[in-house]
């Protein structure tokens, strides 16, 4: 069963981020171009008759192309995780059925991994950030993302363990949940490297479209992830209630 749910996964995965692909492609590479041309006219006036094009290892074409390679992979890579995870979590955690499941799951991750380090360190086009921190600012946004997924675990066992009703739980839930997701934004250290005068709508819209990016990404791979597995799972009890002898 656990190889059945890892196929399902990469597949799906795969699928799901050729379809964030898409999305990237159609919103977030004019930012992009965007931020480029900026930062090339911001070169061009600190060296003016420098060509900066000669510095530019793969052209604008080839890394369009390659956005869809980069979120197969992704997908392919996360879908795999997925699925494992999702049957570790089968009969123990979350909905019953198999689609609610999956679909619950996709958005916890969506929430754990995504949305919490981008509240805290949002997305930048190339034009933003020293390329000396790089280093610092990865670091950061991968403690971010462990906090994400402690506060998920410290979430579902205190869930767990509160037995007054399903409105209890779920403010104890989201209580475990929101405490050490804050205190981590509120301790840890901001990273600002926006330069000066740099278009704030921009900006914006290149964060609005990567974050778009992850949230079609997990939509398109819960719902397919679920659909699947619901109908496999019907399939399923129809093949051992046929197998079952009568009386």
């Amino acid at each position: 069963m656990v190889r059945t749910l890892l196929v399902r996964g990469l597949l799906l995965g795969l699928l799901a981020g050729l379809i964030a692909g898409g999305f990237a492609f159609a919103f977030g590479e004019p930012q992009v171009d965007s931020a480029i041309a900026l930062e090339e006219a911001h070169a061009a006036q600190e060296a003016p008759g420098h060509d900066h094009g000669e510095e530019e290892l793969v052209s604008r074409p080839g890394q369009k192309a390659g956005l869809f390679l980069a979120t197969g992979l992704y997908g392919l890579a996360v879908g795999g995780v997925f699925a494992l995870v999702y049957a570790g979590l089968r009969g123990r955690v979350g909905p019953r059925s198999e689609g609610g499941l999956a679909l619950a799951a996709a958005g916890t991750a969506f929430v754990a991994v995504i949305l919490v380090p981008f509240v805290k360190y949002p997305a930048s086009p190339p034009a933003v950030g020293n390329p000396e921190t790089v280093d610092s600012r990865t670091f950061l946004y991968v403690v971010m993302i462990l906090v994400g997924l402690a506060a998920v675990a410290v979430a579902v066992a205190t869930a767990r363990r509160v037995t007054a009703g399903p409105w209890a739980r779920w403010v104890a839930a989201v209580a475990a949940f929101l405490v050490p997701v804050i205190a981590a934004w509120a301790l840890l250290p901001t990273v600002n490297e926006v330069p000066v005068g740099f278009p704030a709508t921009l900006l914006w819209q290149f964060r609005i479209a990567s974050l778009g990016t992850q949230l079609v990404f997990w939509t398109a791979f819960g719902v397919l992830f679920g659909w699947v597995s619901d109908r496999a799972a019907r399939r399923a009890g129809v093949v051992a209630a046929t197998a079952t002898p009568a009386g």
